[in-house]
């Protein structure tokens, strides 16, 4: 049988109008989950986005009167409904094994969708496929679970359907979160101030806040960058490589900012000095605010390490446009991953700064402590970035 690609399936089997009544609530006994038209076919889920699914109201009133019921969709690719792929996740000591998921989207109509991606990739989690042991086949069971929610967000009259079988060809999800959204400054006050597009010559990323819980889906989330700013104007990039599709400018007045707009103006500062930038990815906020610093000024830093002899090899400083105060470096350095190293004002171990590593698909990132710990990059040639002020630092693998 030839497999379905399901690419936007939508079923629009609403349950009854609501009606304008406070009804007593019973204890429904059972309710059904519809077996779709498509349950004969094998599903491919690497060429479909959406599965549609729907189902009748459980009777929560003597009159069968509708209510306002929740309602929630989960899957098990054994029919096993013990563990949820929530509850392994919350146990950091690996012990937890699931064997369903419930799927984070609810609804209050009898039908709604299931994301394949999503679907893909908690099959993954639960059955530990390797790349090379994803089986041709794998048989899905859903079921839906309805519940009603007061004010408080307490649930009652929780109900289970039955289960329904279907049968799809999974794929291999690699089993990581999504790496942090970064977006890029750039412009007169930034780097060089000349608007082009070289990596710590004219462009820094923002940062990642330390301890963020960012969107382990998409990587949305507080960002941000902290440094001296002179007036000369800048904007935020989201990718180096759109055409400025994605920016965010200036409105009407400094603290007016707006996003993806090509005619915004450059975002200028009412006057030079130390400000914080703080953009959230997922709400689409920005904020720039006053510092309220004074740091120590290098005039130089430096990556030491097992390869240069625990020596100085200096960084490049990234801000050197006309009446720039500096305190982003960048460098190049290849590791040949046995080397530890750290970074530190030359020529003195007053100040030095090593700590932990975060992994990105393009390197790792971190925030140092004083007389931390080194660190011990993966063998590669690496562009480093480092801020003297949060003692940020981000490995991007050549």
């Amino acid at each position: 049988m030839a497999a379905l690609a399901l690419t936007s399936v939508v079923m629009f089997t609403a349950c009854e109008d609501d009606r304008d009544s406070n009804p007593t609530l019973i204890q429904p006994t059972s309710f059904v989950l519809n077996t779709p038209e498509y349950s004969n076919s094998t599903i491919d889920l690497a060429k479909s986005s959406a599965l549609g699914l729907t189902w009748s109201q459980p009777q929560y009133t003597a009159d069968n009167a509708p209510v306002n019921a929740t309602y929630e969709i989960q899957m098990s690719p054994t029919n096993s409904w013990n563990v949820t792929l929530a509850q392994q996740e919350a146990d950091e000591t690996g012990a937890t094994v699931a064997d369903y998921v419930v799927f984070d989207e609810t609804t209050q109509l009898c039908n709604s969708t299931v994301n394949v991606s999503e679907l893909a990739k908690s099959l993954n989690q639960i059955l530990q496929y390797e790349e090379e042991t994803v089986p041709a086949t794998q048989d899905l069971y859903f079921r839906v679970r309805s519940f009603i929610k007061d004010a408080a967000g307490n649930e009652y009259h929780s109900i289970l359907s039955n289960v329904v079988k279907l049968t799809a060809i999974p794929y291999y999800v690699e089993l990581k979160d999504a790496d942090i959204e970064l977006w890029w400054l750039i412009g007169g006050d930034i780097c060089d101030g000349s608007w082009g597009s070289d990596f710590g010559k004219c462009v820094i990323p923002m940062q990642p806040v330390d301890g963020y819980e960012y969107d382990k889906k998409n990587g949305t989330g507080d960002i941000t960058w902290t440094g001296y700013l002179a007036g000369n104007g800048f904007k935020l990039r989201g990718d180096m490589n759109d055409g400025w599709a994605t920016q965010w400018g200036q409105g009407d007045a400094f603290g007016s900012f707006v996003k993806n707009d090509g005619g915004s103006g450059n975002i200028t500062v009412p006057a030079a000095g130390y400000y914080t930038i703080t953009l959230n990815t997922a709400s689409d906020k920005l904020t720039i605010v006053d510092a309220g610093i004074s740091p120590t000024v290098f005039t130089s830093m430096c990556i030491s390490g097992d390869f240069n002899g625990w020596g100085d090899t200096e960084m490049t400083p990234a801000f050197t446009f006309g009446g720039a105060v500096n305190h982003d470096w960048y460098a190049t350095v290849t590791l040949d991953g046995t080397q530890g190293i750290k970074f530190k004002e030359a020529g003195s171990w007053d100040y030095n700064t090593g700590g932990s590593q975060n992994a990105r698909s393009d390197g790792f990132w971190g925030y140092g402590n004083n007389n931390g710990d080194n660190l011990y990059p993966e063998a590669g040639t690496y562009i480093v970035v480092y801020n003297d002020i949060t003692r940020y630092y981000r490995f991007i693998k050549q």
